[in-house]
């Protein structure tokens, strides 16, 4: 009995988490990934609810909580810099939070053992065949496998070969977010700074390394303004928009130049009337990119869960388990980017008035009620799928 190959494009947490539960289900599989090693750095993603139960039934928990953030609480400042109030711990870090870097490096550390890496090289064709698909790469050799998994992000490679280009399925929402590590010269410990201007937004917040920070930006713009810029022109970008920025963020940007790990990009959805194409499918941000405040991580890790328990589930048949797949995330992908589509209000009000406006908002979810709601709202997407195991296949193998 031989098992059946999968190619995994994307090596970021999707696509190691999918690679996780097809072994364990009796696939073989080969993940490809664009960049030359893992990609370091990026903002902090967290875990709620039913997510919880899938990173523990998977083993992570322990590798996670020895990495997790422990971020205490976040202070608001006024447009003076001034503190205006505080967001108390795990208002917005859930119930485990750690760097989304640390994320994909423990993912990979669980699944190398038995999953083929390819970095620096990428999809460039799809062709599919009575038995597999034929896969073209910019530099490998072409290939055969049974079937192909785009979890290559909202620019996937793997959707453009076999649905179409992105600006058919992409609905930009009005900013774009960049993130970089700085030199913690504010001193902050384990804790997180916000502050906005008409148009602009920073959230500073120290980790696990007392010496770095994580800057995330956010800035209103047109989405097609920048194109698809390359790095150099990613730093010149995001230091002429803040220029004239106040507060701390002029010593801030003094990293941007130097930084290592530096993530650009429009903030936008996916949407697509179906996630499969014959023996093609996509996962993640690749088939529902909600944006910020969707829960992305944790549903794109239990995307890959009921992608790979599915097939399991029908013997292989992956007509109908990209069908059931789709069935059980469609409602749940919906309500995180319900929760995303306003997150450009809430992260880089346009204009001082809703800046103000949403700073007393802010203040009002620090009370009993209002932190109820906000609780309500960020549970809502990771807890929108049920955790449930699949039955493990006889043999461990796939006909």
């Amino acid at each position: 009995m031989t098992s059946k190959t999968v190619l995994v494009s994307g090596a970021s947490v999707a696509g190691p988490s999918a690679a996780y539960w097809l072994h364990r289900y009796g696939y073989s599989v080969t993940v490809v990934e664009a960049a030359p090693r893992l990609r370091p750095g990026g903002q902090a993603v967290d875990f709620r609810g039913e997510q919880m139960k899938l990173v523990e039934a998977m083993g992570l928990l322990d590798d996670l909580r020895e990495y997790e953030t422990a971020l205490r609480e976040q202070v608001q400042l006024d447009p003076d810099g001034q503190p205006a109030f505080a967001l108390p711990s795990g208002f917005t870090n859930g119930e485990l939070e750690v760097l989304r870097g640390d994320l994909a490096r423990i993912l990979y550390d669980h699944t190398k053992d038995y999953t083929e890496y390819v970095f620096g090289d990428r999809v460039t064709s799809l062709a599919e065949t009575a038995d597999g698909v034929d896969v073209t790469f910019r530099h490998g050799a072409p290939r055969r496998f049974d079937l192909v998994v785009g979890a290559d992000g909202i620019h996937s490679g793997v959707r453009t070969a076999a649905f179409g280009p992105e600006a058919k399925f992409r609905t930009d929402l009005g900013y774009h977010v960049a993130g970089f590590t700085a030199p913690n010269h504010l001193r902050l410990d384990h804790a997180g700074l916000l502050y906005n201007e008409p148009g602009l937004g920073a959230v500073v917040t120290s980790h696990r390394d007392p010496a770095t920070v994580t800057v995330g930006l956010a800035f209103r713009g047109d989405p097609d303004g920048y194109g698809r810029p390359d790095l150099a022109r990613q730093k010149d970008i995001v230091t002429e928009v803040f220029a004239g920025a106040g507060w701390e963020l002029p010593q801030l940007l003094t990293a941007v130049a130097d930084a290592p790990d530096l993530y650009f990009d429009t903030v936008g959805q996916i949407k697509l009337d179906s996630w499969s194409r014959g023996r093609v499918v996509v996962l993640g941000d690749a088939a529902w990119c909600a944006g910020p405040g969707g829960s992305g991580t944790g549903l794109a890790m239990m995307g890959a869960q009921v992608l790979a328990g599915e097939l399991a589930a029908a013997g292989g048949d992956h007509v109908t388990a990209f069908a059931r797949y789709e069935q059980r995330l469609r409602k749940p992908a919906r309500v995180g980017q319900r929760n995303g589509a306003g997150s450009g209000d809430f992260l880089v009000p346009a204009t001082a008035e809703k800046l103000r406006k949403r700073n007393r908002m802010y203040r009002s979810l620090t009370g009993p009620i209002g932190r109820r709601v906000f609780e309500y709202m960020g549970s809502r997407a990771a807890n929108a799928v049920k955790f449930r195991e699949y039955p493990q296949p006889r043999a461990h193998a796939l006909p």
